[in-house]
């Protein structure tokens, strides 16, 4: 009973550090997520890895490739739509379902925005990245419905790899505010008008999204190199690959 109990608690691990390292744009999509490796780190058999993983693909996480391995997923531009679409009948849903924004709560939230102040100040993308997204997880939290939560805990990990792949400008400041009007309105108890915000607030992140531009697979070889980034102009000069018969010499 023991063994068994332990070796679900280092599943959770595996998956709660997986999302969590996404949730902070640590993980970039396409990471190759080894099974040996992972076993090492976490002192578990590749068997329990391999069951966290599955896991981790049931929640739209990562995949498998045959005989390549595990990868976290790089969303299409159809999976970002629809991610947000999903995010917006969550979030508006769970808002206009809350009645009451406790102290403790006004208390937190109004703390987490500071938070995303001084990361502003600091220029800290990275932090930022993760304040952004966790600010919708903690209105989840507040509601204590454990199963929102998780939810929007996954689908914000993916709308982070979204990001990473599509989102060319950061707007930090653009968000924020977006976040302080939804926690004023939450304030004043008015969570109707906060669903609103949430789902304009959603909208404008999402319109910074260029979803014609496909993901480069060769951007961290070229960042090591210095090379320049690959960009839209360049990928549509540039030939397609024609197929001749070989002739013999």
């Amino acid at each position: 009973m023991q063994e068994s109990h332990t070796s679900e608690t280092a599943q959770k691990s595996i998956e709660a550090t997986i999302v969590s390292g996404i949730l902070s744009a640590k993980i970039r999509p396409g990471t190759r997520l080894g099974e040996n490796q992972l076993a090492a780190l976490f002192g578990v058999s590749r068997t329990r890895v391999r069951e966290a993983m599955m896991r981790l693909e049931t929640r739209g996480i990562v995949h498998v490739s045959p005989r390549r391995g595990w990868f976290v997923v790089e969303p299409s531009a159809e999976d970002a739509i629809a991610v947000y679409e999903a995010r917006r009948v969550v979030e508006a849903g769970l808002l206009r379902s809350m009645a009451v924004l406790t102290e403790e709560g006004c208390k937190a939230l109004a703390t987490h925005l500071n938070e995303e102040r001084n990361a502003m100040a600091a220029g800290d993308r990275q932090r930022l990245t993760y304040l952004m997204g966790d600010f919708h997880i903690r209105i989840a939290e507040l509601s204590g419905n454990t199963i929102i939560a998780d939810i929007l805990r996954d689908l914000t990990a993916r709308t982070i790899l979204i990001s990473m792949l599509y989102q060319s400008e950061f707007h930090a400041a653009q968000s924020h505010e977006g976040h302080c009007r939804i926690f004023q309105a939450m304030q004043t108890g008015d969570f109707v008008r906060a669903a609103q915000l949430s789902v304009e607030h959603l909208d404008e992140v999402e319109m910074g999204l260029d979803l014609t531009t496909r993901p480069d697979p060769l951007s961290d070889l070229r960042s090591s190199l210095s090379l320049p980034p690959r960009t839209a102009s360049s990928i549509s000069q540039q030939p397609h690959p024609k197929i001749t018969p070989s002739k013999e010499q």
